[in-house]
């Protein structure tokens, strides 16, 4: 019995330690690889590669204070802003911090078409059966100087 309560006691340990390690190399490239597809896709205004990007249940909260739910939400307004807002979509991520070892926060400074304005944009990325697909997006107009 002894034995159990040791085993039970190193692989509790094993698997604490393995949820808190940090991703590797090549999953941040590849959570940095989804934000640049995602600004692509949406610069070519092409709904079936932003759908591909987003997991089922995904959903962006916009500056104008929209809240798509959904993919096709999700691209059905994304592609009615590229065309009121046309233009080049940059984001310049500033940070990848993994959550997990399968979840990351992507923040970076946004810049959308013909927007004078920077916006601010956090992203969370997932890495589900099929790769790393975005979860969730809120945008962010700042108010004023912000230390980033």
């Amino acid at each position: 019995m002894r034995w159990l309560l040791v085993l039970l006691t190193v692989a509790t340990a094993a698997s604490a330690a393995a949820q808190s390690r940090p991703a590797n190399a090549a999953d941040e490239t590849a959570v940095r690889d989804v934000v640049r597809r995602y600004s692509q896709a949406r610069e070519l205004n092409d709904p079936k590669a932003i759908e591909a990007l987003f997991t089922e249940g995904a959903d962006q909260y916009t500056t104008s204070g929209d809240w798509r739910r959904g993919v096709p939400q999700l691209v059905k307004g994304m592609l009615a802003t590229s065309a009121s807002n046309p233009g080049r979509r940059t984001i310049n991520i500033a940070a990848v911090r993994f959550i997990t070892p399968d979840v990351a926060i992507v923040d970076g400074e946004y810049l959308t078409g013909n927007d004078a304005r920077p916006l601010w944009t956090t992203i969370v990325v997932q890495r589900v059966a099929s790769g790393w697909r975005i979860s969730a997006i809120r945008n962010a107009a700042p108010t004023s100087t912000t230390t980033r």
